[in-house]
């Protein structure tokens, strides 16, 4: 067989691929819209279409039943997920994308921390895909270049040990608050050098102003206690070690579905105060992906009313992005919450500096 009769059948075995794994998650039309970029993304002679790699930021026990229903839904397609160490998975997921640029691996990145996904779109490393979205889409949550989407966000809040701090009582209302010195000692932090920690702290020069967001971090590293991560954060909480700490919704639910004495308290929430950040998922496809019709149809699914609906009744009770989705957050209280007005793409652009700062502050390393 000629390589000219080899390429065409496999463009063959690839376009019927693709317009089968479309069809069935979007109906036919799909199938078809798909492939009109195809050859742009994958050159001449793409692969087949039975497996998508994913590195995964999200937890196993959180990713593992969305990739099983993709693949109930899509036959003879794979999802082969590669999760990392807890401690260092996003960075090192991040750091083998940027390895491996020349020849990427990988077809879909799932994280959970934004700012490093805008540091690989920064880069070039994400693929540009036509996104299943409705059109009031929050614009913070989607790159204006198309290369990724925010999905089932995270949000920052107090975890409050109710016996130290009861209901009636003044409670802290702020993440100010924990630069209170009413608070000395009795308020904790993880260490905001990785992880939404992290990118809290840089969104938060970008909103208050940079000598003023340096100010805030000095006194929080003399008045709080600062702890490896926000699980230590939460658990501290509700041992009574703490009367309250900022960490993730995630995190609190945990320690509230064990039978802890915690409340959780959305921040910020009065009109003169910048509302609670909310932290998106992101998915986006690799430039170069080996399996790019697949990895466009999976990053889809990811982002859909289903998976967010999934996530938000979940154990981790991440809050749909998607407007009007029928489902809340089981971490919800009922009374709404407002979300912070955030531009991520300015904080990303001040991620090396700020990031510099908080260990020259924080560790004590020289800038």
């Amino acid at each position: 067989m000629n390589s000219y009769n080899a390429g065409t059948m496999m463009q063959r075995d690839v376009l019927s691929t693709g317009s089968r794994i479309g069809s069935m998650l979007f109906g036919p039309w799909l199938g078809a819209w798909l492939l009109l970029g195809l050859f742009g993304l994958t050159g001449c002679v793409p692969q087949p279409e039975d497996a998508v790699v994913v590195y995964s930021a999200a937890d196993r026990e959180y990713a593992e039943p969305i990739f099983s229903g993709f693949m109930r839904r899509v036959e003879n397609v794979e999802v082969v997920p590669q999760f990392d160490v807890e401690s260092t998975k996003t960075v090192g997921l991040v750091t083998r994308i940027e390895s491996e640029a020349n020849r990427p691996r990988c077809d879909v990145l799932w994280n959970n921390e934004i700012m490093h996904t805008l540091r690989l779109e920064k880069q070039g490393l994400l693929a540009p895909i036509r996104w299943q979205l409705p059109a009031d889409w929050p614009s913070s949550m989607r790159s204006d270049k198309s290369t990724w989407v925010g999905f089932a966000a995270r949000a920052r809040i107090l975890i409050v040990n109710r016996e130290l701090l009861p209901a009636d009582q003044p409670r802290p209302n702020s993440v100010s608050d924990l630069a209170d010195p009413q608070w000395q000692g009795k308020c904790g932090v993880a260490e905001p050098l990785f992880g939404t920690t992290a990118t809290h702290f840089v969104i938060l020069n970008q909103l208050l102003g940079a000598e003023a967001a340096e100010r805030f971090y000095r006194t929080v590293k003399e008045n709080a206690v600062v702890l490896s991560g926000n699980k230590q954060v939460a658990q501290a909480v509700s041992s009574g070690q703490l009367a309250f700490g900022l960490t993730d919704t995630d995190d609190a639910l945990i320690e509230i579905d064990s039978g802890l004495p915690v409340d959780i308290v959305f921040p910020d929430q009065r009109p003169e105060q910048p509302g609670t950040l909310r932290i998106p998922n992101t998915v986006a496809v690799i430039q170069g992906a080996p399996h790019p019709v697949a990895a466009q149809v999976l990053a889809n699914y990811l982002i859909s009313e289903d998976t967010e609906g999934r996530l938000a009744m979940g154990s981790s009770g991440q809050f749909p992005v998607r407007p009007g989705h029928p489902e809340k957050s089981r971490a919800e209280d009922g009374q709404g919450i407002r979300w912070m007005d955030v531009n991520f793409q300015a904080a990303a652009d001040q991620w090396e500096s700020v990031s510099e700062q908080l260990r020259a502050i924080f560790r004590g390393e020289s800038r």
